[in-house]
């Protein structure tokens, strides 16, 4: 998210401050190759409107032809938060559900009939009808942190019938759900420094979890069991963020914002990393339709579109604010952007946050 970690009381906004450089080594794409980036394609292939402050994740639902988007509205005097429902073309706002909640990660299950968004502030998970926009179940979860406010859910993943939700704590942990009773069936604890992203590998049937210390979870998701910890293994600092598989060659991206400022490419087989990709990256997602990779530059204020083969960036997206999380449609046609605005020292935001469409054809 600089995702929900933009605002967990101030603490998630020093933890994806995301600074400093990285250091070239062999097999990295060198910072010439990301310089020497073609010129962003025609204005006609991309279309952006402000919808709200506070926006983050997004999921698409085919069952009801519709992008959803989570936002937390303000922080300053704004109680609550708002799921937005465009138009999938036009981005025409089709629907709002006001809730009591400030809304940051997103999962739909698997026909997009109903998805989930994770209450991070107050440490809860709503899930909510993609058709009519109702919220029909929350469950929030116990437990303070050192500071005696809630364990922040943040990222948030559906499997077969569960959701997979990392905690913002120090050590973090990842609660289990059913997603259908909307209730707790396990923790899956010591999960390293702030649970971050968390996705589920179809290469070799696992979930991984990043966290703030710089590694890879593999997880059973059967047993609930943590059977691996991945790491670069070159004695560097990192705060790993999101990751995107590509399951067909077993390779698994993950980005790092802050002090490596890197996106690092495991080998599945061996847990090694078998490249670096240099240059700030936030989100990221691999469209195997067109075996490619997308990062979000929220601080170069560009979207990378990358060959998930040779590694060459094919085309980059510049825009005036900060591009944040990403979204594929079903079809590999489409990448949707969150595009978020600078906040001011009162947490106030300098305007409205915006999404953006970008047609890959």
């Amino acid at each position: 998210m600089r995702n929900s970690f933009e605002h967990i009381k101030g603490k998630v906004l020093a933890v994806s401050a995301l600074t400093a450089a990285l250091t070239l080594s062999a097999g990295m794409v060198s910072e010439m190759a990301l310089a020497a980036t073609p010129a962003a394609m025609a204005p006609a292939s991309l279309t952006q409107r402000e919808v709200s402050d506070g926006l983050y994740e997004m999921v698409y639902s085919p069952a009801a032809n519709a992008v959803y988007v989570a936002s937390a509205q303000g922080y300053k005097g704004v109680n609550g938060g708002v799921l937005y429902q465009l138009d999938p073309t036009t981005l025409a706002t089709k629907g709002e559900t006001h809730t009591d909640l400030k809304n940051f990660g997103m999962a739909a299950d698997d026909n997009g009939k109903l998805y989930y968004t994770t209450n991070t502030l107050d440490g809860g998970v709503s899930k909510v009808d993609a058709q009519s926009g109702k919220v029909l179940q929350r469950l929030m979860f116990k437990g303070k942190d050192k500071d005696g406010d809630p364990v922040g859910a943040r990222e948030i993943l559906f499997h077969k019938g569960q959701l997979f939700i990392g905690g913002v704590a120090d050590p973090g942990f990842i609660s289990v759900v059913d997603a259908d009773t909307m209730t707790l069936k396990t923790r899956i604890e010591n999960a390293g420094k702030w649970v971050t992203g968390i996705i589920y590998s179809s290469f070799n049937d696992r979930i991984y979890a990043a966290n703030g210390g710089g590694e890879i979870l593999v997880i059973n998701p059967h047993s609930h069991k943590i059977e691996q910890r991945w790491t670069p293994g070159d004695n560097n600092t990192y705060l790993f963020l999101n990751m995107a598989e590509d399951p067909a060659s077993g390779r698994l991206f993950v980005t790092d914002d802050s002090k490596a400022k890197t996106t690092l490419v495991f080998d599945e087989k061996s847990g090694k990393v078998i490249k670096r990709l240099a240059g700030d990256a936030l989100g990221i997602k691999f469209n195997a339709k067109r075996n490619e990779i997308y990062i979000s530059q929220r601080e170069s204020k560009k979207v990378l579109q990358i060959d998930a083969s040779s590694y060459a960036v094919k085309n980059t997206w510049q825009f005036d604010n900060h591009p944040n999380s990403l979204l594929v449609s079903p079809n590999g046609d489409t990448l949707y952007v969150t595009v978020k605005q600078d906040f001011n020292e009162d947490n106030t935001t300098k305007g409205p946050d915006s999404v953006a469409r970008i047609s890959l054809h």
